[in-house]
């Protein structure tokens, strides 16, 4: 991103972030001022029960995380609008983690010559999972993000084989995307709010969990522990799972459902060739290096592989060895 560009985007995220800062103040109020009650999490960490309301959740998310989705041109969408009715994402209940009206729409938008039948037949093979098992659900479900999801209906009284691709990648406008702060999830007798989700196309194929910055104490493996629960109790959520983040502030690692603790690392690079200018942040430049439209399917697509070791799965991240490496003395194109 040369000087120019790095100006522009810069002066782009800061009216953003006045902007979300507006709406985040706006929601809480208006939220107390009808009596709504806050959405509560419940965390049972060494069989004690801790609940955090999105007040107290609210200082974990810097608005500067949202800026920059916004900034790349994703729908950005507080919960409390939602509960308030101000926007519709097509969500019957608390326990939905796809957005079946979302996903029903761009399905018919990336695949306008399939008939209606084989769009329902997609979205049932998508939606009912076959396993117990999370990580041959998210291996399934990957395989359906990647090669598309094979149907078959009848035309003309004959049965027809065909595909129905769940995201578009030679037109990105015909993918819809969108980013929740946070997503109210209940699975059983468990409720968690995971601080955003990132849906494309109904889907939710990213969470990113942040620490507060207020716990002085606080650490990146606290954020992975936090998503080992939200595994363990809300499962279904991540059957769809492509990327974890953790963030703390303006720092912030990637992962994947099977990365160790030490496996969530930093993304060094935003066009995966040139190091970012001085003084951008982590979060910022990660955001930008996964969650940019275009290099987001090229990393579903092209950079995710499941490796199976005997009896156990392993799912991981292929990177360049400059994404996650410290800024060199030389640029790349320096040798």
């Amino acid at each position: 991103m040369n000087p120019a560009q790095l100006k522009k985007t810069t002066a782009k995220a800061s009216r953003v972030t006045r902007k979300l800062r507006r709406r985040f103040d706006f929601t809480q109020s208006a939220m107390s001022g009808l009596g709504v009650p806050l959405l509560k999490s419940q965390l049972r960490v060494g069989g004690v029960s801790v609940s955090d309301t999105l007040r107290e959740r609210r200082e974990a998310i810097v608005p500067s995380l949202l800026t920059w989705f916004e900034v790349i041109g994703y729908t950005v969408l507080l919960e409390p609008d939602i509960v308030l009715g101000k926007h519709q994402i097509g969500r019957s209940s608390y326990s939905d983690v796809v957005l079946y009206q979302r996903l029903h729409s761009a399905l018919q938008k990336i695949n306008p010559k399939k008939p209606d039948e084989a769009i329902a037949a997609a979205i049932y093979q998508v939606t009912c999972m076959e396993s117990s098992d999370l990580l041959e659900n998210n291996r399934r479900f990957h395989k359906f993000l990647t090669n598309g999801v094979e149907v078959e209906y009848l035309y003309n009284g004959e049965i027809v084989h065909d595909f129905v691709c769940l995201i578009d990648t030679s037109n990105l406008l015909n993918n819809d995307w969108l980013a929740i702060h946070p997503l109210t999830v209940v699975e059983g007798s468990y409720t968690h709010c995971p601080d955003v989700v990132v849906f494309i196309n109904g889907l939710p194929l990213a969470v990113i969990v942040s620490i507060q910055l207020s716990d002085e104490q606080a650490t990146f493996k606290e954020g992975y522990q936090r998503i080992q629960t939200y595994c363990q109790q809300i499962p279904k959520l991540f059957d769809y799972n492509t990327f974890l983040v953790v963030t703390y502030g303006n720092r912030a690692r990637i992962g994947t459902l099977t990365s160790d603790w030490q496996e969530f690392l930093p993304w060094r690079t935003i066009d995966g060739e040139d190091f970012p200018a001085k003084g951008a942040t982590e979060l910022e430049v990660l955001i930008q290096g996964i969650f940019d439209k275009r290099r987001f399917l090229e990393q579903v697509l092209h950079l995710i592989v499941f490796e199976e070791n005997g009896s156990s799965i392993s799912k991981k991240l292929l990177r360049r060895p400059f994404c996650t490496t410290q800024y060199p003395k030389k640029s790349l194109h320096q040798g």
